[in-house]
């Protein structure tokens, strides 16, 4: 008999007329369950040599091919995402040394685990670099279930860090802005979209789905009516470089700001494919931008709190209900953050200053 003990449940594996079988028993490994797991092996073979077998032949595959197979698969499936294709493969540069020539079908909730720790101890990622890693292996497990490379995805059973606590934010500089915002030009409803989540802190969402009935240039508002909270429901000041944004908008028969090309009467939908674009147009010409649409709104987050902006009218300003939301998404910058130093200890000089001359006072 083949039985196996990986993480206290009885597996087998066997060969029969020259193919392989791995399944687990799902009982755990004691010396009393063992006969039990021996019966079902048996039991398995048996229904294979009657052709009984009602369980899917699974395809031996090691890790490192299979990899190869998945990534040019998700290099096609992912030609409109060019970005998330790059997370994967990085992601998989590091799952092809830590599973090598393990076969697929080998791969449970277990070794998964232990590349986790691999991860995190041998090279201290993140829990954002994490969350990405097993996002890539399971869409791999996906895929290779659909060629009978395994059974099952044994990410389904394990924890993944979750959104709260691997926000990915980058703070946008001045220098990239303006790279950016250059490229955008040549897409005007990117270049527009994306101008307003920097210079009023909106979602993507709420950009694309701004309705010309929402807007009011001679209040220099716009209204956010849909969103997921009352406090997401809310009206904003417009910068005077946004209402000129939306006034060049406001014209045409659409009710939409951001009208859909293909489908009159509805909006747009997400901006990311041109936003890739550009993205993958400036790092083809050397030029550092890697930043997703969202961290405009964690730049224009960042910038309010340094210019001063109390974190409760921020996160009115952001849609949030709560301060502590909006914590997350505040990056000051070191030079801010010296300033903040360089303006308290003048705060503190006036005061000195009394305490010294009323101590001289006394002496006298």
């Amino acid at each position: 008999m083949s039985l196996r003990n990986r993480n206290g449940i009885w597996h087998y594996r066997f060969e029969l007329d020259g193919k392989e079988y791995a399944q687990t028993t799902g009982l755990a490994a004691t010396q009393q369950n063992m006969r039990d797991a021996q019966d079902q092996e048996s039991q398995h073979r048996q229904a294979l040599r009657d052709g009984q077998n009602t369980t899917r032949r699974i395809v031996i595959r090691q890790f490192d091919d299979a990899a190869s197979d998945f990534l040019a698969w998700a290099a096609i499936s992912y030609r409109e995402h060019p970005n998330s294709y790059k997370r994967i493969a990085a992601s998989f540069s590091s799952a092809a040394i830590f599973f090598g020539r393990e076969r697929v079908t080998m791969i449970d909730e277990g070794m998964i685990e232990a590349y986790k720790s691999w991860r995190i101890k041998e090279h201290s990622v993140r829990d954002i670099t994490l969350r990405h890693d097993l996002h890539a292996l399971s869409t791999f497990f996906g895929f290779a279930t659909k060629q009978h490379w395994a059974r099952e995805n044994p990410i389904r059973n394990v924890v993944i860090p979750s959104d709260a606590n691997a926000i990915r934010i980058h703070v946008i500089n001045a220098s990239e802005e303006k790279i950016y915002f250059e490229r955008a030009a040549k897409y005007r409803d990117l270049h527009d979209a994306a101008k307003l989540i920097l210079l009023q802190g909106m979602r993507p969402e709420e950009v694309v789905q701004l309705a010309k009935s929402n807007i009011s240039l001679e209040r220099t508002e716009l209204r956010v009516t849909s969103g997921k909270t009352p406090a997401a429901r809310r009206t904003l000041n417009l910068t005077s470089e946004s209402k000129q944004i939306l006034a060049a908008r406001m014209g045409g028969d659409s009710p939409w700001i951001f009208p859909s090309k293909r489908h009159p009467g509805t909006h747009i939908g997400r901006l990311n494919s041109a936003h890739d674009r550009v993205c993958n147009d400036a790092l083809a010409k050397g030029l550092e931008l890697n930043f997703v649409l969202y961290d405009l709104r964690h730049t224009f987050a960042t910038r309010m709190a340094e210019a001063g902006i109390d974190l409760a009218t921020l996160a009115a300003i952001l849609g949030h209900n709560s301060i502590r939301i909006v914590q997350r998404y505040v990056h000051p910058t070191a030079e801010h953050k010296k300033n903040a130093m360089l303006r308290y200890e003048e705060s503190l000089k006036p005061t000195a200053a009394v305490e010294i001359h009323t101590g001289e006072k006394r002496l006298n």
